[in-house]
């Protein structure tokens, strides 16, 4: 049987569900999650490094096609001592796995233990091939790597084939978090935990989470309370505590004022707010922890005088539930709370591959806990609840 022929499709009009911006530049063009206005006003390094890592992002299309091909320039991040993630690509077809495929040879860039570039290694561009039903009424997902950074080059469909964008699911969900919701150390795209929940509860899936950079910025917040969606959800903490970026005094008045600024556009849109899973070690120690080599992270001592007002996951946990419970009293009836230890406690603690993050095991687990304490007969986020 011989290949069909493959024509080239505009980058601008192939749909691709789960990215706020399109960024051309000399690799292709970069999927970026949050808009140049975002990404500007916060000026993180962090955020520049793993906000193009087009997590939760898929090409959601209706297609008569038989094959699909992308070309695509891939940069993954070496990490020190840390296994490299893996740029997997997932073909979804009516909502089932249907083809995955790994690409190996990536550009690299080498990060020593201090968090500085040792070196960039090139790699030349990538193509992914897809065969497809051929069926213009399946919906069709290619979910791209969530773990290293895509430029799309070119999408080819075969000749003379038609391609649209797949009719949205009924509702929206948008997710916030830390590396623990980004989930790099997860195999494949469709097996983060947020695509995980996703996919079985039957919704479409934006995901903000970005790995180190879950510390209640502002423009995310404005970014939120603009997006259309259905359902809200914040995971929080471990973050604040790991870079040590604020004490008590800060954090009360800036979850406050997260959560606020979200209602300004989004008054009665259910929101879940998470608290931290298990850190083992950090559950009582202040902030911030430094990754010393495999499977270890340090406390870093303050002098006592320091101490007073600083944050242990604990006692993030502690004020997450006040400033909620604040909230709900205030009025917020679609303010729900989420125990962190109720989807990953220190029971589990053996599906933390490095004392921190979850492998993949501890992904499926909090995906499976997470849908019944939100999408579940009953929660917040059930299709009938309202």
């Amino acid at each position: 049987m011989t290949k069909p022929t493959l024509t080239p499709v505009p980058l601008d009009a192939v749909p691709i569900a789960g990215i706020a911006e399109r960024e051309s530049t000399a690799d292709g063009v970069v999927l970026h999650r949050y808009p140049a206005s975002v990404r500007r006003e916060i000026g993180a390094p962090g955020l520049a490094v793993y906000e193009p890592m087009p997590a939760g992002a898929r090409l959601l299309i209706r297609t008569d096609a038989e094959a699909i091909e992308i070309d695509a320039a891939l940069m993954r991040y070496e990490i020190a001592d840390l296994p490299p993630p893996l740029a997997a690509f997932d073909l979804v077809v009516d909502g089932s796995l249907a083809a995955s495929t790994i690409v190996d040879d990536t550009a690299r860039t080498l990060v020593g233990p201090a968090g500085d570039i040792v070196d960039v290694v090139p790699a030349a561009p990538s193509t992914i091939r897809f065969d497809l039903p051929g069926d213009a009424g399946a919906r069709v997902e290619v979910w791209l790597p969530h773990a290293v950074v895509v430029a799309l080059r070119e999408v080819r469909i075969s000749s003379g084939a038609t391609l649209h964008r797949a009719h949205p699911l009924e509702r929206m969900w948008v997710h916030y978090g830390s590396s623990i919701s980004h989930c790099l150390e997860a195999p494949r795209p469709t097996e983060t935990w947020p695509a995980v929940v996703a996919r079985a509860a039957g919704v479409e899936l934006v995901n903000l989470a970005v790995a180190g950079q879950c510390v209640l910025d502002g423009p995310v917040a404005r970014l939120i309370r603009d997006t259309d969606t259905d359902l809200i959800s914040l995971k929080l903490g471990i973050n604040v505590l790991n870079a040590d970026v604020m004490r008590e005094r800060a954090f009360v008045p800036a979850l406050h004022n997260f959560i606020a600024t979200i209602r300004e556009g989004k008054p009665s849109t259910p929101l879940v707010v998470a608290t931290p899973i298990a850190f083992p070690g950090f559950e009582e120690q202040l902030g911030p922890s430094v990754y010393r080599g495999p499977h270890r992270f340090d406390a870093v001592e303050r002098p006592p005088e320091l101490r007073v007002g600083a944050l242990t996951l604990a006692r993030i946990r502690e004020l997450i539930g006040e400033v909620v419970g604040a909230r709900q009293a205030a009025g917020d009836s679609e303010l729900h709370l989420l125990d962190g230890l109720t989807l990953l406690g220190p029971e589990d603690a053996d599906l933390l591959v490095d004392g921190l993050h979850p492998g993949p095991a501890g992904y499926r687990l909090i995906a499976e806990r997470f849908r019944e304490q939100a999408f579940g007969p009953g929660q917040p986020f059930a299709a009938d609840a309202g």
